[in-house]
């Protein structure tokens, strides 16, 4: 799946979806587009999924007739990212084109994963 982040995105945060091919507004050339428009350049670049943390973006558009399918993260908070990246991936499997899904991160304790290995047990 070819995903791409917005700008307000942690850039690290590709390590954590080695199945997924990720490139971010930043390194498109897009990172200054408005929302609108990043949207149409991601959908005519063959991207499946947008990740953000622009809270508003599914307010402000309609993917209703779109290719693209928006995931919506709750916080672009690194430090709880990085221990939060299996919903972020399952998210990003279950999305579909014209999809919203707004996704609430937690923030309790969470087992901490890395790039280089699986979840640890407890």
């Amino acid at each position: 799946m070819k995903v791409l982040f917005d700008h307000n995105v942690p850039e690290k945060l590709r390590h954590f979806q080695p199945l997924h091919s990720v490139s971010t507004a930043r390194e498109m050339g897009w990172a200054v587009l408005e929302n609108g428009t990043l949207l149409r350049e991601a959908e005519l670049g063959g991207f499946d999924v947008m990740v953000t943390c622009d809270q508003n973006l599914s307010y402000q558009q309609n993917l209703q007739n779109r290719t693209l399918a928006l995931v919506i993260l709750s916080t672009n908070n690194w430090n709880l990212l990085k221990i939060n990246p299996e919903p972020i991936a399952s998210s990003l499997d279950a999305a579909h084109p014209g999809s919203f899904l707004h996704l609430k991160i937690q923030t309790g304790a969470q087992r901490p994963w890395g790039p280089t290995r699986g979840p640890q047990q407890s």
